[in-house]
């Protein structure tokens, strides 16, 4: 029976998938996506916050309107208000600013692309990670840039079902797992792919780190993520800006 080679293993584990220095078992490709960059010296993939942007922004104001309509229902009536009343009064107005606070942050904050760089002279990883808790809008979401040695990477297929109203849902992806040297003792674990290209990703980034650029099809025209046209969220959500030693390394050689 195949079983997680890694410590702890990711949520919702399905098989490990080839070592870096392993000959890739499938066909190189990034689905839909297409590199930020690609040469003889690094490859950079770009990895969206969510699948869709710019919907959650559009409840805030609805969030606004349905908290001040019920700090108007409440306070419009000049009797004293029962203590049930006021605990009724206080959960719904903290409901709502939470309810805003997340769809604003959800839609906003967070950097317009997440992207990886992979360092084929340096054999290094560069991860533009941001980190985050979904319930919490009221802490601070940061962008936490990271780099590793590619012998430090491993990559994990998961996959999740969940029951909803409308049936089950099914999510997958794969995630990349950092190792502590000569072990596997999981230190760091962010997202490859979400319902994305999956295996077949990163065999293509295993195919650009063991052979080269020239071991893979050419790539479609770079996509520009500052490019957002209209949308009012990644319009409103910060530029992608590596800390400058950390940019500069992962675009040269040694």
């Amino acid at each position: 029976m195949n079983r997680p080679q890694l410590v702890p293993p990711c949520s919702g584990w399905q098989e490990d998938l080839p070592h870096p220095d392993d000959v890739p078992m499938v066909v190189p490709a990034l689905g839909f996506d297409t590199p930020n960059h690609q040469d003889d010296v690094f490859l950079e993939l770009p990895r969206g916050f969510a699948l869709i942007r710019g919907l959650m922004v559009w409840f805030a104001p609805v969030q606004i309107i349905m908290t001040g309509g019920m700090l108007w229902l409440f306070l419009s009536d000049w009797r004293e208000l029962s203590p049930e009343e006021w605990i009724m009064f206080v959960f719904g107005a903290f409901v709502g600013v939470w309810s805003f606070l997340l769809c604003v942050k959800f839609d906003a904050v967070p950097p317009r692309d997440q992207p990886l760089r992979f360092n084929r002279t340096r054999q290094r990883l560069y991860a533009y990670n941001f980190n985050y808790r979904w319930w919490n809008p009221f802490e601070r979401w940061r962008v936490e840039p990271v780099a590793y040695d590619w012998s430090q990477v491993r990559a994990e297929r998961w996959l999740k079902r969940g029951a909803t109203s409308h049936g089950v849902v099914i999510k997958g992806g794969v995630v990349l797992s950092i190792v502590r040297p000569v072990t596997n003792e999981v230190i760091d674990r962010f997202p490859l792919t979400t319902m994305g290209a999956d295996a077949h990703a990163w065999a293509y980034i295993c195919t650009y780190m063991q052979q080269g650029p020239d071991a893979l099809p050419p790539p479609g025209p770079p996509k520009d993520h500052n490019d957002v046209g209209l949308n009012i969220a990644l319009l409103l959500a910060p530029k992608v800006k590596w800390p400058a030693k950390m940019d500069l390394e992962s675009r040269t050689a040694p």
